[in-house]
């Protein structure tokens, strides 16, 4: 038996309209992408799958590749690591780029080279720690494009642990926004590094190289950064009263339209939506079909409740389709993974949320199972 993809469409009670003319939200930026922390809705998308040079914003995946390896007891805040000529020249003090001034031949503790990363943007810390931890900084970049898979960050590539000018360099807005947002639940321990203000090591102090921080507008993280030829660009992270939402923007024409933007974005995000729950924890949102088994079909259902962010002022229509592989196969369990729900506000993707059986199924009786391959057989004969 084949299994193929099947979706069934979902009639969604409360369909919000308004009226036709409501102004679209637009951005200088040439590539976007804004989600809710909590729900995961996509709020606003702009060209965010396109590949684009990372620059500094590669920062974010070496970090996570960091704090990883702490959480599983493969390093320490305390592990010093040497600095070598390679990190000193490329980024140090002789390099001209964001560093941490770490000087040639001391070492650091891995603490203070993350605070020099989150804060800073330090290169140096950044390839200090590559080489520290992977032995080279191409075999660290390796494990930042390895991970970036493992998170489902389909697009990116790193081919260095900074950031810096390489043609095989590539991210995508959604990525980084996806990274940011896993960073930020993942990590809280190391998350609160993106907000100090400032970070003084070796007796230099350096203030918080993203300008939101200081702004007190509620950005508490993440990172700028800005190649040739496609501009400025950054990553952050805003919370008001009891919302979150994480923000990529990129291709910006300067420091000053980067910030001045970032934070316009921002602020819409904030005062533009409403939350509305779709489904409760449990409820049914479809049926799937099932082969052989003593019933034909199965609920499905989500594990939690299913809310989305929609625009006060909404000219679309929400809907939603459960896709799962047609026909489940007896013996079912409760609680297996069945699929997903996919919401959608007029053709842009909200969420996408997994969907499992609300109950389980036992094989059938010969004659039902004779139904069922009868009915696989006619449905691929058409």
């Amino acid at each position: 038996m084949r299994a193929r993809l099947f979706s069934v469409f979902i009639f969604v009670a409360f369909l919000i309209c308004a009226p036709a003319q409501a102004e679209a939200f637009e951005t200088k930026a040439k590539q976007a992408y804004l989600i809710d922390a909590e729900t995961g809705t996509v709020l606003f998308a702009k060209d965010e799958n396109a590949p684009v040079p990372p620059a500094s914003l590669a920062k974010l995946m070496a970090a996570e590749v960091v704090f990883d390896a702490i959480r599983k007891n493969a390093l320490t805040l305390d592990t010093e690591f040497p600095v070598s000529e390679h990190a000193w020249r490329t980024g140090g003090a002789p390099s001209g780029t964001s560093t941490m001034f770490a000087a040639l031949k001391s070492r650091v503790r891995v603490a203070d080279l993350l605070q020099g990363v989150t804060v800073q943007f330090a290169n140096d810390a950044c390839i200090i720690l590559a080489e520290g931890m992977t032995g080279s900084e191409d075999a660290f970049a390796s494990r930042m494009t390895e991970r970036a898979r493992e998170l489902g960050m389909t697009a990116s590539v790193f081919h260095n642990a900074t950031g810096l000018p390489d043609p095989q360099n590539k991210v995508t807005m959604r990525d980084m926004a996806m990274l940011a947002r896993h960073i930020h639940a993942r990590y809280p321990e190391f998350f609160r590094y993106y907000s100090q203000a400032e970070f003084e090591w070796n007796e230099i102090l350096q203030r918080n190289r993203n300008p939101l921080v200081a702004a007190n507008i509620g950005v508490d993280g993440f990172v700028t950064g800005f190649a040739e030829g496609f501009g400025y660009s950054m990553v952050a992270t805003m919370q008001r009263n009891d919302r979150r939402v994480f923000l990529s923007i990129g291709g910006l024409a300067s420091d000053k339209e980067r910030v001045e933007e970032t934070r316009r974005v921002l602020d819409w995000s904030m005062t533009a939506f409403e939350k509305k729950r779709l489904f409760a924890a449990g409820e049914a949102v479809g049926e799937a079909a099932v082969y052989g088994g003593a019933q034909s079909h199965v609920t499905l259902v989500t594990r939690d409740a299913v809310d989305v962010l929609v625009p006060v002022n909404n000219p679309e229509r929400l809907s939603a389709r459960v896709i799962y592989r047609w026909p489940l196969n007896v013996p079912l369990e409760a609680g297996r993974h069945a699929g997903s729900l996919k919401i959608w506000n007029g053709t842009r993707l909200l969420r996408e949320v997994p969907v499992e059986t609300a109950a389980a199924v036992g094989q059938g009786s010969l004659a039902s199972r004779a139904a069922d391959a009868l009915q696989e057989l006619l449905f691929f004969w058409l």
